[in-house]
């Protein structure tokens, strides 16, 4: 809420922070049960309000009536702020999943290239491995026949 509030909704706010505490309770019951014992016992000898205590009951009904729609009041524009974070939490998720909606976007472009390219790089892999499968049949044929030649030397030689 970005407006000022006015003197009215710092009012509400002020009387809803005060009514709803644990200090305003203990205070009312001590007012109450001091109006009573006042009433009752009578310790000047004056009685403002008697036993069924209807000024009392005046007192009471006239602050829950004007109690009840500041509370209200700021109950409403506890609301409002509510809606407006709400609104505004909407609109900041909704900009975070186009952005995570465009980053998943370009992962899969990337996995989708690197996936032809590691193709590739394993075709060229295999393609290596099949000549060098192959150098190395003819290195031991190689040496099959040199080690042949050397025995027949050496068999030349002793007999000899």
């Amino acid at each position: 809420m970005d407006r000022k509030i006015t003197f009215g909704q710092k009012i509400a706010d002020d009387v809803a922070r005060f009514g709803g505490s644990w200090t305003f309770i203990i205070t009312f019951i001590c007012f109450m049960g001091a109006w009573m014992a006042l009433n009752v016992l009578k310790p000047f000898g004056i009685v403002f309000d008697k036993y069924p205590f209807i000024l009392l009951n005046l007192v009471l009904s006239t602050l829950a009536a004007t109690q009840a729609p500041l509370i209200m009041m700021s109950q409403n524009r506890a609301s409002d702020y509510d809606r407006l974070q709400a609104k505004n939490d909407y609109n900041v998720n909704k900009v975070s999943e186009e952005g995570i909606r465009l980053l998943h976007t370009k992962l899969d472009h990337l996995v989708q290239q690197d996936q032809s390219d590691l193709l590739e790089i394993q075709k060229l892999q295999t393609e290596m491995l099949a000549s060098l499968t192959k150098q190395l049949v003819s290195m031991q044929e190689e040496q099959a026949r040199l080690v042949g030649q050397i025995e027949k030397m050496r068999r030349s030689e002793e007999n000899a």
